[in-house]
């Protein structure tokens, strides 16, 4: 056998014993290796929720979500954030049956319809998965509890700010997120039950925006047109007296118009300082989202929940904002 025959046979020989080397290393370290570290963290998590909005976007509920978060990281809990992207109730129980077939420990959501909501929340309840509305009571279904704004409560502290601040005096156009949701119909029915007695008090208009800020401004518009009587409006949804606001600080920017809004989004709290609006309904979503997980949590483990709570609602105006940074009052509701 020459020279070059017996290197390139000692070549080889090295060739495969490193090949071999390399093909154990790599196939003990594939068999041995740690699994993937999102499989790791769920083995951490002791419950699996989910929570159903209205809609994923909407700023209010991005409040709740940030709650339920801040619970579930404190108690171990893997929670999802899913359901319609714009508000769309065949989207919204969807997205509940979704979460209900694929055996969660429990749902957290809103309930909207009594027609709609209540048959599917009791079925998903005879699966044996717990169900809590938030912020949207489904008071005839077997839901295990309720957390959030008493929506009827809040119409009629709106109505009562409303009165004192106009002493009396005021033809009134509602604009409502919806006509057919339960929050909303309480809303109004709150507001209109507290101004009813009030001789001065006349509502002249209710119209309905689908909770679009964009919608809300193209009612206030109309009716402003329509209605040139109307010096004051009642917004019932979060983006309700924004898109009010801006129609009224566009069209009619001379401090005749009052507004009672809902909730203290940056935008309204905005508003608010510059005049524009001039109360809004406090509510607490961030606080909701949050105590929700922990009722989840007690029912799941058998401890006794109350059947209904209601979380803080005041009325808020411009003095009482903080001096400086109003936006922070964000976090705080």
């Amino acid at each position: 056998m020459g020279r070059l025959s017996v290197m390139a046979y000692t070549f080889g020989a090295l060739f495969f014993v490193v090949s071999c080397s390399f093909s154990i290393f790599y196939g003990v370290k594939v068999v041995t290796h740690d699994l993937p570290s999102e499989k790791k963290a769920q083995e951490k998590y002791n419950y699996h929720f989910v929570l159903v909005p209205e809609e994923l976007d909407n700023e209010y509920w991005r409040l709740v979500e940030k709650g339920a978060k801040a619970a579930a990281k404190d108690y171990g809990v893997m929670l999802e954030y899913v359901g319609p992207k714009q508000s769309n109730i065949d989207d919204h129980l969807k997205a509940i049956e979704m979460s209900a077939a694929s055996k969660v420990d429990g749902i957290m959501t809103q309930g909207l319809s009594d027609e709609q909501f209540t048959p599917l929340i009791n079925r998903v309840i005879e699966k044996g998965i717990p169900v809590i509305t938030v912020d949207t009571d489904a008071s005839n279904s077997k839901r295990m509890a309720y957390i959030g704004t008493d929506n009827y409560y809040s119409g009629y502290l709106a109505g009562k700010a409303l009165i004192a601040d106009t002493k009396g005096k005021a033809n009134v156009a509602i604009i409502t997120g919806s006509f057919y949701k339960n929050h909303q119909i309480q809303r109004v029915k709150g507001f209109e039950d507290a101004v009813k007695a009030e001789s001065g008090i006349q509502i002249i208009d209710v119209q309905e925006s689908d909770i679009s800020r964009v919608q809300a401004a193209e009612k206030a518009y109309q009716i402003l047109q329509e209605h040139p009587e109307v010096n004051a409006f009642y917004g019932t949804s979060a983006l309700d007296g924004i898109g009010i606001a801006q129609v009224v600080q566009k069209y009619k920017n001379n401090g005749n118009i009052y507004i009672m809004a809902f909730d203290t989004l940056p935008e309204t709290l905005t508003y608010i300082q510059k005049g524009i609006i001039n109360a809004t309904v406090v509510q607490e979503p961030y606080e909701m989202g949050y105590e929700a997980v922990i009722m989840m949590i007690d029912i799941i483990e058998g401890k006794k929940v109350p059947s209904i709570i209601h979380t803080n609602t005041k009325i808020l105006k411009v003095g009482d904002l903080p001096p400086s940074h109003p936006d922070r009052m964000e976090a705080r509701y």
